[in-house]
């Protein structure tokens, strides 16, 4: 994995393989923010309306801006040193707005943050709350008038190959529209997050839409205009001339689904913070070796919390959770960004060569 930084302003390559880096899709003081990496319709009012949206080549797009870019913003965020843009959308009438954090986490420590509304007003935001394990945030406005709010879809309405539309404001041109299709799902994706930890684009949307830099945080939305996704990052190649550039977007971008956004945003609004589920365990990834398939070996096991209490022991391979197989760590961690604290998971696991199964009630990290 190539971690190596560009510019002055923090950046990041990660695989999609082994020529292609990723791009997270915000401006940071004027530099490109170089980062990382599936199927089914769109929703809508019922089944035949989401199987002929599913069907159809492309969205209207100019419907689709018409009705749905009064909900989208442009967000400036910036600190003492830096800054840099990104994009929004409207979730609630009184002035919540979902994003990316690292959109706005340049400003988390006393730093300002601003919004640009669809008709040219922009106006100071403040910071509701942020969650960079899952590269989310709300920020709020305050003293405007009833806003227009972006419908939500559902992610189990989301098909492979149905037609999207990405609106946002890429290198800080506001109001930006592009086509594409949703090219996979269930992508998982490692992105740099604060203080030199990474967050992950879990059960990620692949879609050909260009998502380029000032694309985080915006919208990815069905021909009916309903958010099914939150644009977080792209794939470029980079540049052949040096100096740290690319090519560009590639066809490569990808969006956090609309559930986990919203079952995200609501906490952050709720509580101020996310409180994520929690195993209990210490892991490394095994790789596959002949007669192996590999997995997750528990390093250790936190005595009386939840993987303890479930029986596991440290030395135990866990190989699948809910019937979904455990390849690697991140497959763990996706689970704890999409379980909550008190659910319930199957985990299954060998010891000593002989399977066996658990039932881990999660808590909750601290």
């Amino acid at each position: 994995m190539d971690t190596s930084h560009t510019g002055s302003a923090w950046g990041w390559r990660v695989w999609v393989s082994a020529a292609i880096a990723a791009v997270l899709g915000a401006v940071i003081g004027g530099f490109v923010v170089n980062a990382n990496e599936p199927s089914s319709g769109s929703p809508s009012d019922g089944p035949s309306a989401v199987a002929g949206t599913a069907k159809a080549a492309t969205c209207a797009a100019t419907e689709v801006a018409e009705k749905t870019l009064p909900s989208v913003v442009t967000i400036s965020a910036s600190n003492a040193e830096t800054g840099g843009t990104g994009s929004g959308e409207v979730i609630r009438d009184d002035g919540y707005i979902l994003t990316n954090n690292h959109v706005i986490s340049v400003a988390a420590d006393g730093g300002q943050v601003s919004v640009l509304f669809n008709d040219g007003r922009s106006v100071p935001a403040t910071i509701t709350g942020r969650d960079p394990k899952a590269d989310l945030a709300v920020i709020k406005v305050d003293g405007q008038e009833k806003l227009p709010v972006i419908p939500f879809g559902q992610s189990k309405d989301v098909v492979v190959g149905q037609p999207v539309v990405a609106l946002g404001a890429p290198l800080g041109l506001s109001n930006t529209v592009t086509s594409g299709i949703v090219s996979a799902l269930d992508r998982t994706i490692e992105v740099p997050g604060d203080d030199g930890e990474n967050a992950l684009l879990v059960s990620a949307l692949q879609t050909d839409a260009a998502i380029n830099p000032g694309n985080s945080g915006g919208a990815l939305v069905n021909c009916a205009g309903q958010l099914i996704g939150v644009p977080s990052a792209g794939a470029t190649i980079p540049s052949s001339a040096g100096g740290g550039g690319s090519a560009g977007d590639i066809g490569l971008g990808f969006a956090i689904p609309v559930d986990l956004a919203k079952l995200v945003s609501d906490e952050i609004i709720e509580n101020g913070t996310v409180t994520h589920a929690w195993f209990g365990v210490s892991v490394i990834t095994v790789p596959p070796t002949q007669g192996q398939p590999g997995g997750v070996y528990l390093r250790s096991v936190v005595p009386n919390g939840p993987a303890a209490k479930a029986g596991l022991q440290t030395g135990d391979m866990i190989t699948s959770i809910d019937g979904k197989p455990v390849t690697s760590t991140n497959d763990l961690a996706a689970v704890t960004l999409t379980k909550r604290p008190g659910d319930t998971v199957t985990v299954d696991y060998t010891r000593g060569g002989k399977p066996g199964s658990a039932k881990v009630t999660l808590g909750a990290q601290q």
